[in-house]
């Protein structure tokens, strides 16, 4: 695996992947900073700032940005998480050093102009609103404000209209100044490049990003708990769900893996039992979140009001008897999903930059791809199991959408034997 690192004097590191088959690359800078570093008021303003670095420069305006870039074929494009923020382009093999320097450009040289800034801020407050009126968003917002209350870490990514409406630029540069260093970021690139190309680009380019100590983020503290929201829709949705295995943990591929098993296929047990033996639902599935200090396990499903009851009573007993039954043929199904997910990323350029970079982040390494069959190989059937049984006993963290009856965390407890 041609994978290279260089780790500079700033302390930014640039981490390589040479796929030299291939006629593109993908390059982008993640910087470890999200909503989960946000004081409370600076609620939304890592996504806010995300726009606004496309939205001019000293040297460029908004749409020499966008010309710029697409007169060589490429495209920009960038993202918020919880946990990190990246910005990244994909060109023609010829065009990375054009890529890193807008994206040097748009990263520490852009002005925030007013009248563009009260544009992209309504923008996302219709972002927002697009949020608030779909059930299937608006559900795992509430999820995760319950899993984690007062908490940056389960605060929706977006912001809120009102802390949105009042961020002005100086807001946006105390922020920018904050929380993006070069010691906190990482310079990916895979596909048509050369390393020693890339980091000699990176040197010229990247001389203006700050380097000084981070705040961490705050530290997540599960707790579980209700939150619901009537509306008057055709079906209710819900999402139930309990700690998990954090991101950096060995835990975290055995709870992948019973994720994956329980509800993350059309063969998994809540997909077959709930909707193809029942017909109680539609959409079902399973899911497992890591974070970096913490985790988060649980399912989703949409149903008739009727039917809700029902939905998560089977549900509940599909999860309880996995952690008890799950069967070594179902757990190779899910092994070789897991490893078919994984490798995936090694067949895309702005898949492969992208896990690199978000690997370095939390291990400040790369695991190889061997490393990461041979930990999902090695799973045994009590490890999965295990795996689920120690999420279940956790305190239940329930959301929902519509009128439907959703039992509290109490009842959830009751009906798991907890």
């Amino acid at each position: 695996m041609s994978v290279e690192v260089t780790r500079l004097p700033s302390g930014l590191r640039v981490v390589t992947h040479a796929m030299r088959e291939l006629e593109t690359a993908s390059i982008g800078v993640w910087v470890g900073a999200g909503a989960r570093n946000e004081a409370e008021n600076e609620h939304g303003l890592s996504h806010l700032l995300e726009h606004m670095a496309f939205k001019g420069t000293r040297r460029r305006s908004a749409l020499a940005i966008a010309e710029e870039i697409e007169s060589a074929g490429g495209d920009l494009n960038a993202s918020t998480s919880v946990e990190y923020t990246n910005y990244s382009a994909k060109v023609l093999a010829g065009d990375t050093g054009l890529a890193l320097d807008i994206l040097s450009d748009i990263l520490t040289d852009s002005v925030f102009d007013a009248d563009e800034l009260a544009r992209e801020k309504g923008v996302i407050l219709q972002e927002i609103g697009e949020a608030l009126d779909t059930p299937d968003d608006l559900v795992f917002d509430l999820f995760s404000d319950a899993a984690y209350p007062g908490q940056p870490i389960g605060r929706p990514i977006l912001g809120t209209p009102k802390g949105v409406s009042a961020f002005d630029r100086a807001a946006i540069r105390s922020y920018l100044d904050c929380h993006y260093s070069a010691g906190t970021s990482v310079i990916a690139a895979a596909g048509a490049i050369e390393h020693d190309v890339i980091v000699a680009e990176v040197e010229k380019v990247f001389g203006g990003l700050p380097q000084h100590e981070v705040r961490p983020p705050v530290p997540a503290t599960y707790r579980g708990g209700d939150q619901r929201a009537r509306r008057k829709l055709e079906q209710t949705h819900v999402v139930i769900g309990f700690e998990s295995a954090a991101y950096v943990q060995p835990e975290t591929y055995a709870a992948h893996v019973f994720s994956t098993a329980v509800g993350g296929t059309m063969s998994s047990r809540l997909f077959q039992e709930v909707r193809e033996k029942r017909g109680l639902a539609y959409s079902i599935y399973s899911f497992h979140w890591g974070y970096l200090d913490t985790g988060l396990f649980g399912f989703y499903a949409a149903a008739s009001h009727k039917d809700v009851p029902d939905l998560v009573a089977v549900s509940l007993d599909c999860l309880a008897g996995a952690t008890e039954t799950l069967s070594e043929t179902e757990i190779l199904r899910a092994k070789a999903q897991a490893k078919v997910s994984l490798l995936t990323a090694l067949e895309s350029t702005s898949s492969r930059s992208d896990q690199i970079a978000r690997q370095f982040l939390a291990f400040d390494r790369i695991i190889d791809r061997a490393e990461m069959i041979e930990r999902i190989d090695e799973l045994t059937v009590d490890q999965v199991r295990q795996a689920g049984r120690e999420a279940l006993r956790t305190v239940p963290t329930v959301a929902a959408v519509g009128l439907g009856k959703v039992p509290d965390p109490v009842a959830i407890r009751q009906r798991l034997g907890c």
